[in-house]
């Protein structure tokens, strides 16, 4: 009967325990090396940069990989209209009909020059929007989708907070300087940081449901349409000047106000990688080429410090003492032993990751010193978890492989 009380009153007592290793280097795919297999590399020399702010992301993963400046807030110009763009492709139909409003028609150069009344298709106001960066297609854009500019405002905000931007603030379409007083009577500018703006890129290109024609409107070089009357045309050319001057060049917006000065957000993919970057305050005029300078740059740097590496997974693990369950062992001690399993999808190995010169990635158990019964069959116990310079970049649960039935009085008697 001691035993048993004693049993009953077992309690777990949660202590974390770690286990760490490097990541593992088993079967990495043809061409990309596994963690331990990529050797030592001279670290290229960090870039030296025009723009007030930067910010070289890797694509896929959304880890930044170098910033000056990144998280400083700051105007960001024409670069707005990817926003502008993705939320469009979301929401409407590349074949909806969008009117002109007075409000369209009075917006400031670069403009197509929309008169009140007429009539565009959307995909076509849409490659005017990207590859000239005319303001009254923004705005006719706005208008559609969201009632109004202030509408279509609310709409950016919310996807920029849902896809992780802390610091950005829209209110035009379009990108020119204004200020506005938030609902809780705060000054706000239209503004973002380089470390959002990359974000937004990332979600246009990997994440959106409509990526692919974000991407096959980013990527037109020149495109040609009329308004739903035929009665006037227009020509687009891309004004991406790495589009075509760089190799794997996917996307890029360009954008200038006085506010803002030259701006520029692009991505890159690379033998697998893909980069984007965010250039903010990137000189005023007559600098209008440092842009071009600055992302050449952060490209190259990008390619030259970040090789593509594969993070096997290592599917052994300690296993996990349980108190206070339906069990003894003949030697007089309590207790019991229980394997746990990795919680992975099926087929599901590892997974490749950016690193540079001398970055590890550390495997981490974590499992608590002792559990409680009952534990159920597929119970989450503890977690792995890979961690490159102190951060989490993945992880997994682990999971009871068996049950364990609690302990009672009665069972106890019987057993």
């Amino acid at each position: 009967m001691k035993r048993i009380a004693g049993i009953l009153l077992a309690c777990c007592l949660a202590l974390e325990s770690t286990v760490l290793s490097l990541a593992g280097t088993a079967s990495a795919p043809a061409g990309v090396p596994s963690v331990q297999e990529s050797e030592a590399r001279e670290a290229p020399r960090a870039p030296s940069l025009h723009a007030q702010s930067a910010v070289l992301m890797d694509g896929d993963s959304g880890r930044v990989l170098f910033e000056k400046e990144g998280s400083a807030v700051r105007p960001m110009a024409s670069t707005t209209k990817i926003m502008t763009c993705i939320l469009a492709l979301e929401r409407g139909d590349m074949d909806d009909q969008v009117e002109a409003s007075a409000a369209a028609a009075a917006q400031p150069e670069v403009r197509m020059g929309v008169r009140p009344g007429e009539a565009y298709r959307l995909g076509d106001l849409l490659y005017a929007l990207m590859l000239e960066s005319y303001n009254d297609a923004a705005v006719m854009i706005a208008e559609h989708i969201g009632g109004d500019v202030k509408g279509f405002a609310a709409l950016m905000n919310e996807k920029a907070r849902s896809i992780g931007c802390r610091d950005t603030y829209f209110i035009t379409p379009n990108g020119l300087d204004a200020s506005e007083e938030d609902r809780d009577g705060t000054e706000r500018t239209h503004s973002t940081t380089a470390e959002d703006l990359a974000r937004i890129m990332c979600y246009c290109i990997r994440q959106s449901p409509k990526r692919e024609e974000f991407l096959d409107i980013t990527g037109t070089q020149n495109y040609y349409f009329t308004d739903l009357d035929e009665a006037r045309s227009y020509s687009c050319a891309n004004h991406n000047a790495l589009l075509e001057s760089l190799d794997g060049m996917l996307s890029g917006k360009t954008g200038f106000t006085g506010g803002a000065g030259y701006t520029y957000v692009g991505a890159l993919e690379s033998e697998g990688r893909t980069y984007v970057i965010a250039l903010l305050g990137c000189g005023w005029p007559p600098h209008k080429t440092y842009k071009w300078e600055d992302a050449r740059q952060l490209f190259f740097y990008g390619k030259e410090a970040y090789a593509l590496c594969r993070v096997e997974f290592e599917e052994e693990y300690p296993p996990l003492s349980v108190t206070g369950g339906l069990y003894w062992e003949e030697d007089g001690r309590d207790g019991q032993k229980i394997q746990v399993c990795g919680g992975l999808p099926p087929g599901e190995t590892g997974f490749s990751l950016l690193l540079g010169e001398k970055e590890q990635v550390i495997r981490r158990v974590i499992l608590p010193e002792q559990a409680a019964a009952p534990v159920k069959k597929g119970q989450e116990m503890g977690r792995v978890e890979y961690l490159l310079e102190g951060k989490t970049i993945f992880s997994y649960p682990l999971l009871a492989a068996q049950e364990v039935e609690k302990m009672t009085m009665k069972r106890g008697m019987a057993r």
